[in-house]
């Protein structure tokens, strides 16, 4: 049996996306019951599982058609769901799929008495022991270069050692003026994201004038779709990360054009934290280094991500530092960040029992 429950959370301030401005994430929590033999703690013999399914729009489904996909689906849906694929039902609606597949591994996880990220490593990265907690970046909007510095510096004080700045949204020379005055502000490592801002021929420039700035790597410099361009700017000396590239096009075409030195992986926008698990364990034996973000995530899904990037070994600084851009948030944060790390949640589980009492 599963459940479901809406909410919303405001946000900290507004943020622009492909789709308009929002000023909160709409989602769902899930619940999934434990077979009446099982041995539980919830005081009914049952273990018990949650996801969430939070959808934004340009990467995965609306809230509206998660809303219906959730409700369209049977009682049973949770029995013998894949932990690392997305079933026909739920194909096409990634965010659905996030937070019944959560859920499932939520709960077998709890059965097992172990922290999901360790369910995660025996199952694709076999031998590793998932640290208790993982290196976060902050992210630096598109201020000018006074505000930009700023930001940067604030960053640096509160513990981060790696920063993502975004570009893209101002003329090449501006960007390049603020990357290189917080390389020249801060002793952190720097990368950029360029939310497929750039032509080739701009993406060309950028990298050239980067590769001497000692930029880490430049993230979807091109639009998702131009996997060539994206092989063609590659060993210009900064690297190139795909994003948006990842859900548009898959891991497969990704790997098969030869379009990445990293890849950022959201497991909203992937179908779950054990799908965006075995793509981590692809792109890392095809060589790529994955990077495990959120899509401004609640508690739950943010911890789910944590564990996620747990589980991967010596995983890169991950897009996890998330939760102060909401202005609420479903629980006390499971996975807090402090010093520039976030700690994975220790208990059994995504983070214990922390959210059952919002679902029964």
């Amino acid at each position: 049996m599963y459940r479901t429950r809406s909410f919303a959370l405001a946000l900290d301030r507004p943020l622009s996306t492909a789709a308009g401005e929002i000023d909160r994430r709409e989602g769902f929590l899930i619940g999934v019951d434990g077979s009446p033999t099982d041995v539980g703690t919830d005081g009914d013999g049952a273990i018990r599982g949650v996801g969430e399914a939070t959808p934004l729009p340009d990467w995965t489904e609306s809230a509206e058609d998660c809303r219906g996909t959730l409700a369209s689906l049977p009682d049973d849906v949770a029995a013998g769901y894949p932990t690392d694929s997305v079933p026909p039902a739920l194909t096409g609606t990634p965010a659905a799929a996030h937070g019944i597949q959560t859920a499932v591994l939520d709960q077998a996880a709890r059965r097992a008495g172990a922290p999901l990220s360790t369910l995660l490593a025996d199952e694709w990265f076999p031998g590793h022991d998932p640290p208790t907690t993982v290196p976060a970046n902050a992210t630096v909007g598109d201020g000018d270069v006074a505000e930009t510095v700023a930001a940067a510096e604030r960053a640096v004080e509160a513990g981060f050692g790696c920063l993502k700045l975004k570009v893209g949204a101002r003329p090449l020379a501006d960007d390049l003026d603020r990357v290189r005055a917080v390389l020249d502000a801060v002793d952190a490592d720097v990368r950029l994201d360029a939310n497929a801002a750039w032509d080739r021929e701009t993406a060309g420039r950028a990298l050239d004038e980067l590769a001497a700035a000692a930029v880490a790597y430049v993230e979807q410099p091109l639009p998702p779709d131009d996997l060539d361009g994206l092989a063609a700017l590659r060993g210009r000396g900064v690297d190139v990360a795909v994003d948006e590239s990842l859900v548009a096009a898959g891991v497969d075409a990704v790997l098969a054009a030869g379009a990445a030195d990293v890849a950022i992986c959201k497991p909203m926008a992937l179908g779950g934290p054990g799908t965006a698990a075995q793509v981590a364990a692809t792109l890392r034996e095809a060589g790529v280094e994955p990077v495990v973000t959120t899509t401004i995530d609640g508690a739950v899904a943010r911890a789910a991500a944590t564990h996620v990037a747990a589980a991967v070994p010596d995983v890169a600084p991950c897009g996890l530092a998330t939760a102060d851009l909401l202005a609420e948030d479903l629980l006390p944060d499971p996975a807090p960040i402090e010093d520039g790390r976030v700690r994975v949640p220790a208990g059994p589980g995504v983070c214990g029992d922390a959210a059952d009492e919002l679902l029964w």
